[in-house]
């Protein structure tokens, strides 16, 4: 996955998982909503919203006069992937170096 570090980096800010979790348990959401009982300004809604959105784990669209912003669920899919990849490796290393301390034993 060539693009793991810029959408890695994005995920690294607690600001920006919350409206990840709040836009998978909402649907889609316009920022007047995602900053609601945040105490972050909507102006740094739209900049977290904006940073999401350049790795493409968020979408928006207009609704009337709103923009609505909406969870890439493949994108968010493709991280996972990438994230039980490396999960198995370290499963893979940590069996390898289990079975070479028995047969030290």
């Amino acid at each position: 996955m060539p693009d793991a570090v810029p959408l890695f980096a994005a995920l690294g800010d607690a600001t920006r998982l919350r409206l990840l979790g709040r836009l998978s348990a909402g649907g889609p959401l316009s920022i007047t909503r995602l900053s609601e009982g945040t105490g972050v300004t909507r102006q740094a809604i739209t900049r977290h919203l904006h940073a999401l959105g350049r790795v493409g784990l968020v979408r928006h669209a207009r609704r009337g006069r709103e923009r609505v912003w909406d969870l890439n669920r493949k994108r968010l899919e493709k991280a996972k992937r990438y994230i039980d990849q490396i999960a198995a490796q370290w499963d893979d290393a940590a069996e390898r170096l289990r079975a070479f301390v028995e047969d030290q034993e």
